[in-house]
């Protein structure tokens, strides 16, 4: 039976290991939070006029639609070998790591320490014969060690890890819609410069044949040396317009093989056909769940739900940190009895630790936590607004353009229709070279605005898919919304 000093004995350890405890819960109230939160609020879809409707968003290979093996393996190839698309997965990577990394804070560490130290001992540390002589003093040790979490620190570190995980995979997801549209869009602009080319080769055949013609008439003593030399003018201009459209169609060449991850010879003889690119039937509302299709609007988001966390893990440091620590092994002095029955030792234990007066560094952390979570709601409220503006502004093209294609042809066919007219009373020597200069020149004007005008309607949808996501579907989103506190 014990007796009952040996009860009170053992009821003031037990009071002394709660004391510290204790203490510390009563100094965590000394230093406040109050009056430090995030202010900035989500904006939300409705306030931007997005409409809750079903529409038909493009497919994640939305550029099969186009129907050409030559841009689906140009486009296959950049999602492979482009290095800023590689530079987006590393930091993926990255970020995957850190959230293993504030994992394991969660779980109870593990290790071995060996040490074999010869000091000399003081004699009023050590008593007796070891005092003031030189031994070894050996010891080898399993240490664990477990942050028991009471308050949430990690768990909100973690948490805000995954969401900056989150968000990096919808970044990697970004770039990948935005290369692919790139690339759709620089090989819309080649296949552009070669129709422009083909039109000016057209124009140049008709301006040496037009020169003959000039020429033949000038030695019959129908027209004069003036329009002779007007004649010999116009060749070597198409012939210049025609090498500085050979010089854009070989950046244009080289752009694609930068976009793809390769040399310049890669792409030196790609000669897409402007005509072969169909368009594409595509959306003309602004849908609510754009907001879940825009890899960049959902890793803002993420950024968002990142920074709460950060802010909660913030608040968690003003409270203590509890560590339950133990070791077990063998501890001697000298060598022969080190690891033997007799030089075990063993130890467990709670270790708690509290920053009583840290010169407001805490308070400090908490306020740029907060105005690091108001900076990202404000760069998603932003990431908003520009990826409604883009849907509005590329929508509103592609209504515009079909009006503009057919005006143009229109314009192409009566001038077309004007230049054989003027060209038959040209031979019949009933018009003047200059009239039928004038005529060509409408013509070339109007076939080159038709080719452009054909490019910007592709280019428009492109732009419209990368607008409306390129095919991206958020997998999850999170559906809190900060208000004016936290």
């Amino acid at each position: 039976m014990l007796n009952r000093p040996f009860v009170r004995s053992a009821a003031l350890r037990r009071a002394a290991l709660a004391a510290p405890l204790l203490a510390a819960l009563l100094l965590a109230g000394c230093a406040s939070t109050e009056g430090i939160a995030p202010t900035a609020q989500l904006t939300r879809p409705q306030q931007l006029g997005l409409q809750p409707v079903q529409t038909a968003f493009p497919k994640a290979d939305w550029w099969a639609d186009f129907h050409n093996p030559e841009l689906d393996r140009l486009i296959a190839t950049a999602l492979t070998d482009n290095p800023s698309l590689q530079v987006a997965q590393a930091r993926l990577e990255q970020a995957r790591a850190q959230v293993q990394g504030a994992d394991s804070a969660l779980k109870p560490k593990l290790g071995a320490a060996v040490s074999s130290t010869r000091q000399q001992f003081s004699n009023n540390y050590i008593y007796g014969p070891y005092g003031s002589n030189w031994y070894y003093d050996n010891s080898a040790l399993l240490q664990g060690s477990w942050e028991l979490d009471f308050f949430g620190k990690n768990r909100q570190t973690l948490q805000a890890a995954i969401g900056e995980a989150h968000a990096a995979a919808a970044q990697e997801q970004a770039a990948r819609v935005l290369l692919a549209a790139n690339v759709a869009s620089a090989y819309v602009n080649l296949a552009r410069l070669i129709a422009i080319q083909n039109v000016l080769q057209q124009t140049l055949q008709q301006r040496e044949h037009m020169l003959k013609l000039v020429q033949d008439r000038v030695r019959a003593g129908l027209e004069t040396t003036v329009q002779e030399k007007q004649a010999l003018a116009e060749v070597p201009q198409i012939r210049l317009q025609l090498d500085q459209t050979a010089v854009l169609i070989t950046q244009a060449r080289n752009l694609l093989a930068a976009l793809t991850g390769q040399g310049p010879q890669a792409t030196a003889t790609l000669a897409p056909q402007l005509d072969a690119l169909p368009a594409m039937n595509l959306p003309d509302t602004l849908p609510a769940s754009l907001i879940g299709r825009r890899a960049d609007i959902v890793a803002a988001r993420w950024q968002v739900e990142a920074a709460l966390h950060g802010v909660k893990a913030a608040r968690a440091a003003f409270y203590p940190d509890v560590n339950l620590t133990a070791f077990a092994g063998f501890s001697a002095l000298g060598f022969s009895q080190w690891l033997t029955g007799g030089s075990q030792t063993l130890g467990v234990g709670p270790a708690l630790t509290l920053p009583i007066f840290e010169g407001g560094a805490l308070r400090a952390q908490l306020r740029g936590k907060s105005a690091q979570a108001d900076a990202a709601i404000a760069q998603y409220n932003g990431t908003l607004v520009d990826a409604v503006h883009e849907v509005a502004d590329a929508i509103a093209a592609r209504q515009s353009i079909g009006q503009q294609i057919v005006q143009q042809q229109q314009a192409l066919d009566a001038a077309q229709d004007a230049l054989r007219l003027v060209d038959q009373r040209y031979k019949a020597g009933l018009s003047n070279y200059l009239t039928v200069l004038t005529v060509q020149s409408s013509v070339l004007k109007l076939q080159q605005a038709g080719v452009d005008l054909k490019a910007q309607a592709l280019a428009d949808d492109v732009a419209l898919i990368r607008a409306l996501g390129g095919g991206y579907n958020a997998p999850k989103v999170p559906a809190q919304v900060p208000g004016k506190s936290s």
